[in-house]
C-alpha cells in the first residue's frame, strides 16, 4: 500500500492510447492512483470485513495492495481464456487423467465424490512481445483480497473513469464465491443445505494471508454459513463426521500446502477425506491433475498431445501458450545446463515459488540439488513491467497475471506486482493490482 510519487505531467492523452504500443505506454506513463485509502478502510472494516482488519494488514503484510493498476489488452485476456479452456478439455480426457494420476500418491486416486475444487489459479506472464502460462495452482489465494481491492478503486482522472470496476462487480464476485462452495457441496451428492465450513491451514493465525481467512469467514457468515478458521490438528473424526469442537463440519476450505495430506498433523483430515466424512476443496486429486509441474511437460509437447488424441486446433492453442517444459533428467543435464539462461527451474510439487530458480541465477551447487530429482525446466518467458514512479530514474516492477478459475470459467483476473525472481508481496509499491482492460470496447 505504498503510494507512488505523483507525476507533475498531465494524464496520458487519448490520442497516445491509440498508438500500437498503447498498453506499454499506459503501463510506463500512467501514474493515476486508483486505490482509495478511505474506500479500502471502509471495505475492510465495515462493508465486508471487521474493525481492526486494515491495521492487521499493515502490520502483517503492508505490501499487499498496489496503488497503481496494470493495463492489459482485451486480446491477451481472450487468449488467456482460450488457453484455459483448451487445458481443461485435455484434463477431462480419461487417458490424460490415467497418465497424470499414475505417478501421483495413492490419495490422489481417491474419488473426491464430484467436487471440482475451488480457486484454481492460472498464472501468466504477458507483455507486448511475450505470452505464456507459467503454472497452475490449486489453492490460489487472494480472491477475497481482490474483491476488497475492487471495492476500493476510484478514478482520479477522466481517462480511467470507464475502466474502474463498479461496486456491483465486487458484490457479484463475492456472490459467485459463495455459490461455488455451495456447488461443491451439491456436486458431492449432498441433499441437505450446506451449513458449516472450516477454513483450514497450519497455524492459520500465523499465516501471511491470515487477513484473507478473516474475510472469507465474514463472507460465509453474511450468507448464513457458520465458519471457523482452524489448524488441522483441531479437527476430530467421530460418528463418520468431522468436528471442530462441538461443531460438525460439512465442508473444508483447504488452504494447506501439504497437498496430499501427508504430515501427521493432517491425519484426521486425511481419514475424513478417504472415508468421505466431509467434503474437502481443493482436494488432492485436483493437485495431481493440474498443479504437478510435470503436467506442463505433457501439455507443451506435441508428440504427447498427439498420443492423447488432442485435436490439432487445441494443440495449436496449447503449444503457442505454454512455454516448452521438460522434466530434468541425467540424460538432459548437460544440455539444460548449457541452455540454463533460457530456462526457469521448478520443483514438481512446489508452491509459492519456493526452491524455484531462474537459470541465469543458478549456481553449480544448486544445479546439483536440481539434478537430484523432482524438477522441470521451463522455457523462460519474461514478465510484463509496470513503472510506478515518474521521477528519474524510473522505477519499474514486474507483474504476472492470475486468472481465478472454477470448473473452467474465469471468475476474476488480477495482477501481482513484485521485484526479484518471483512474486513475494514484500516489495514496496507492489502487491495485488487491479487489471484494467484496454480498449474498453473489446
Amino acid at each position: 500500500m505504498v503510494k507512488p510519487k505523483m507525476s507533475k505531467t498531465p494524464p496520458l492523452l487519448a490520442h497516445a492510447i491509440l498508438e500500437a504500443s498503447a498498453i506499454e505506454a499506459l503501463n510506463n506513463r500512467c501514474f493515476c492512483i486508483s486505490l482509495s485509502e478511505q474506500a479500502l478502510r471502509s471495505a475492510l472494516e465495515s462493508e465486508i470485513g471487521q474493525p481492526g482488519l486494515l491495521e492487521l494488514i499493515r502490520q502483517r503484510c503492508p505490501y499487499l495492495f498496489a496503488a497503481l493498476p496494470v493495463f492489459v489488452s482485451g486480446d491477451h485476456l481472450s487468449r488467456m481464456g482460450n488457453l484455459i479452456r483448451a487445458i481443461e478439455s485435455v484434463i477431462a480426457l480419461p487417458v490424460y487423467r490415467e497418465q497424470a494420476l499414475a505417478s501421483a500418491p495413492a490419495i490422489a486416486r481417491h474419488d473426491p465424490g464430484g467436487a471440482r475444487s475451488v480457486f484454481f489459479g492460472y498464472d501468466f506472464h504477458v507483455a507486448e512481445d511475450s505470452f505464456g502460462l507459467i503454472e497452475i495452482n490449486t489453492n490460489a489465494g487472494g480472491a477475497m483480497l481482490n474483491a476488497v481491492l475492487a471495492r476500493a478503486q476510484r478514478a482520479c482522472c477522466a481517462a480511467l473513469e470507464g475502466l474502474v470496476p463498479s461496486p456491483t462487480l465486487a458484490s457479484t464476485l463475492e456472490a459467485n464465491i459463495v455459490a461455488m462452495f455451495r456447488r461443491e457441496w451439491s456436486l458431492s451428492g449432498q441433499q441437505q443445505a450446506l451449513r458449516t465450513i472450516a477454513i483450514v491451514d497450519e497455524a492459520p493465525a500465523q499465516q501471511y494471508l491470515y487477513p484473507e481467512f478473516l474475510l472469507f469467514q465474514q463472507l460465509f457468515e453474511r450468507h448464513g454459513l457458520q465458519a471457523v478458521i482452524a489448524d488441522p490438528t483441531e479437527l476430530r473424526l467421530r460418528d463418520n463426521r468431522l468436528w471442530h469442537g462441538d461443531l460438525a463440519i460439512d465442508l473444508v476450505y483447504n488452504r494447506l500446502t501439504d497437498f496430499y495430506l501427508t504430515s501427521s498433523s493432517c491425519d484426521t483430515l486425511r481419514e475424513a477425506y478417504l472415508t468421505n466424512a466431509t467434503v474437502i476443496t481443493p482436494h488432492p486429486q485436483a493437485h495431481a491433475l493440474y498443479a504437478d509441474k510435470r503436467n506442463l511437460a505433457l501439455l507443451s509437447d506435441a508428440d504427447s498431445l498427439q498420443q492423447l488424441g488432442v485435436s490439432q486446433s487445441t494443440q495449436a492453442i496449447l503449444l503457442a501458450g505454454i512455454p516448452r517444459t521438460e522434466v530434468v533428467t541425467a540424460d538432459s543435464a548437460e544440455r539444460l545446463w548449457s541452455e540454463r539462461r533460457t530456462r526457469f527451474f521448478k520443483p514438481f510439487a512446489g508452491f509459492g515459488s519456493r526452491a524455484a530458480y531462474r537459470g541465469d541465477k543458478l549456481t553449480k551447487r544448486v544445479w546439483q540439488d536440481t539434478l537430484a530429482g523432482g524438477y522441470v525446466a521451463q522455457a523462460l518467458v519474461l514478465p510484463g513491467e509496470r513503472v510506478i514512479s515518474a521521477d528519474a530514474p524510473a522505477q519499474a516492477l514486474k507483474f504476472d497475471l492470475r486468472d481465478y478459475v472454477y470448473d473452467g470459467d474465469v471468475q476474476w483476473v488480477a495482477a501481482r506486482l513484485y521485484q526479484g525472481q518471483t512474486t513475494n508481496f514484500r516489495t514496496p509499491g507492489g502487491g495485488f493490482a487491479p487489471v484494467y482492460k484496454w480498449p474498453m470496447a473489446l
